[in-house]
């Protein structure tokens, strides 16, 4: 259902206000770059400094925009399971084709409370839902045993984007959740060997820059050719590493300043990089052929 390339869009701001000029133009370039699937409003789409208005009608324009020719997977987790609920209704009701659910964050709920605010969501929408799991943001890990019972339980909750940085782990999801349970990378850097131990795709940040490349390895990776996906993946990995050499989405943004004219605007408390990182971002991008 969601496998492939899914771009974790950027939210662009210009004078403290979204820019939805920006946002129809990097739409525009995903669907030209061949990407499956767009995510907006995740934590590369600075979530949380979005009003609830901002939040829904971000989605609602990702869904106007796509019309159709690539999915939409609306981020609307919360670490309040009535927020999540909320926005999950909310994006279902402007057309989103799925919603990715981040683990709740700072509160630390126990595998129980983890598994009934999953349920709780799940059951109050018929969107698809893909589970988020990234520790090194939410301060917890949505367990093995928590994903195989709510893949049991919840008809609805059909993937796990995995940003835990360990291929183990994949194996051991592999083993727990049915074949139909889909695993996505949510790291760029290992998106070739979580596929090549059952991944099916990404939820990507450098897609943003590098739609069709990012495209390009992810079919090359799941069609079997292990050859090209290698070159392809070595080619980019500089990409893939210095986009996250301060907090994203900061150096994506700086990126997309250079290659599309996109405002590189943050909204505190994130900021503009460092001039050695700009430097370095604007090199990797000129290795790579991407800058105009």
């Amino acid at each position: 259902m969601f496998a492939g390339t899914y771009t974790a869009l950027i939210t662009p701001f210009r004078n403290g206000q979204v820019d939805y000029d920006g946002f129809r133009q990097l739409i525009e370039t995903q669907i030209a770059g061949g990407v499956d699937g767009i995510v907006p409003v995740g934590t590369t789409g600075e979530s949380p400094t979005l009003s609830h208005d901002e939040h829904r009608n971000v989605i609602k324009a990702a869904v106007e925009i796509a019309a159709g020719r690539v999915k939409v997977v609306g981020g609307t987790g919360s670490n309040s399971t009535d927020e999540a609920i909320a926005l999950t209704r909310d994006a279902e009701k402007a057309g989103a084709d799925g919603a990715l659910i981040v683990a709740p964050y700072y509160n630390k709920p126990s595998p129980e409370g983890l598994y009934r605010h999953f349920r709780a969501i799940a059951e109050s929408t018929k969107l698809p839902i893909i589970l988020y799991s990234i520790p090194g943001r939410c301060g917890i890990e949505i367990g093995v045993p928590v994903v195989a019972r709510l893949a049991k339980d919840c008809p609805n909750i059909v993937a796990i984007k995995e940003a835990g940085g360990s291929v183990e782990r994949v194996s051991q999801l592999r083993q727990a959740v049915p074949d139909t349970f889909q695993i996505i990378s949510g790291d760029d850097s290992l998106t070739l060997p979580f596929i090549s131990v059952g991944a099916v795709g990404v939820i990507s940040v450098a897609s943003n820059v590098a739609p069709a490349q990012v495209s390009e390895l992810v079919r090359a990776a799941r069609e079997g050719q292990m050859v090209r996906a290698e070159q392809l993946h070595r080619r980019l990995y500089p990409l893939f590493k210095n986009l996250f050499i301060e907090s994203n989405p900061s150096p994506t943004k700086y990126a997309l300043s250079l290659t599309m004219g996109l405002s590189a605007e943050l909204r505190l408390p994130l900021v503009e990089m460092s001039e050695e990182n700009r430097q370095l971002v604007r090199a990797t991008l000129a290795d790579l052929g991407l800058l105009p």
